[in-house]
């Protein structure tokens, strides 16, 4: 039977698979290209790159994932509300009191980032302090906090990085496909090489959409759920929840700096419209569909 300790050790293993993955994985696509292209470079540049991901995912990606949503820290006399609903729920969940980040968005939303819970960030959006009351902002800080402590940010910061590097890696292999074959002109050969690398780069760059979806919906979306139950018996109101999602989640305002890679941080998805949208298109959501999760949270008050 799943436990929150069984989720705890699946994200561990996660992100270390995850890592471990792409080192090999870029590794390997370097020595193919470098094998093809007789250009041993190539597999070495393609080492440095794998290493300075892995050390960059870990150590750095928290960094970029605030830098990349424009969000700026904030200190108790900046918004002593925020800070001492954190501070409680904080001490309430037994976790080290994070960092707090405000994000300059009209949209209601937040996250939370960093590589473990002495390290944590939570994120809110200006939207979410004005939109929301303070139970409905307790339940949402709740929430992020039972990311910090079932360790999901780890996995789900790295991600970022790693979806990055897919779109910059497939990038490149459609370059080096076009203009590679350059590196054997003199073989007889050259023409068949030259589209057996075009086809590998048309493949990589159509695909690393498709990777980049596949990795984020390998954190699962099971993990929102599980954040939402934890944050509800944190402060012991389902309702508080229940209704900031439904307030987020029906906010037409769009989030200005936010992307594919970055989506799956937030509580809600920041892409409005896209949950009544096709079966299809629902099935690559990186977020449940609001009404599921509302819906399992009254069920939880008894409101159902």
């Amino acid at each position: 039977m799943a436990t929150i300790y069984t989720h705890i050790s699946a994200n561990n293993w996660k992100t270390f698979s995850l890592i471990t993955f792409f080192l090999v994985f870029i590794i390997a696509v370097g020595w193919l290209f470098s094998w093809l292209l007789d250009a041993y470079w190539i597999l070495i540049l393609a080492i440095v790159i794998s290493l300075v991901q892995a050390f960059t995912s870990y150590w750095w990606s928290d960094k970029i994932v605030l830098a990349m949503s424009g969000a700026r820290p904030i200190e108790k006399k900046d918004n002593p509300t925020l800070y001492r609903i954190v501070e409680n729920l904080s001490i309430t969940a037994g976790l080290p009191l994070p960092k707090i980040y405000i994000m300059n968005e009209t949209q209601p939303n937040a996250f939370a980032t960093g590589r473990d819970k002495n390290h944590a960030v939570i994120a809110v959006t200006r939207g979410l302090l004005e939109k929301l009351d303070k139970p409905e902002l307790e339940g949402v800080i709740a929430h992020e906090l039972s990311h910090v402590g079932n360790r999901d940010i780890l996995l789900a910061t790295v991600v970022v990085v790693l979806v990055g590097v897919i779109a910059l890696a497939s990038q490149l292999f459609l370059r080096v496909s076009f203009f590679g074959g350059m590196g054997r002109r003199n073989s007889r050969d050259s023409g068949q090489l030259g589209l057996i690398l075009l086809a590998l780069g048309i493949l990589a760059a159509i695909l690393a959409p498709i990777a980049a979806t596949i990795i984020q919906l390998s954190i699962s979306r099971r993990r929102e759920f599980l954040a939402d139950a934890s944050g509800a018996l944190l402060t012991r109101y389902p309702e508080g929840l229940a209704s900031a999602l439904e307030k987020i989640s029906r906010d037409p305002e769009p989030l200005r700096r936010v992307s594919n890679s970055t989506a799956h941080l937030y509580i809600s998805s920041p892409f409005r419209g896209r949950e009544r949208r096709s079966w299809f298109t629902r099935l690559f959501l990186t977020h449940p569909p609001a009404e599921e999760r509302i819906k399992a949270l009254r069920q939880m008050a008894g409101l159902h």
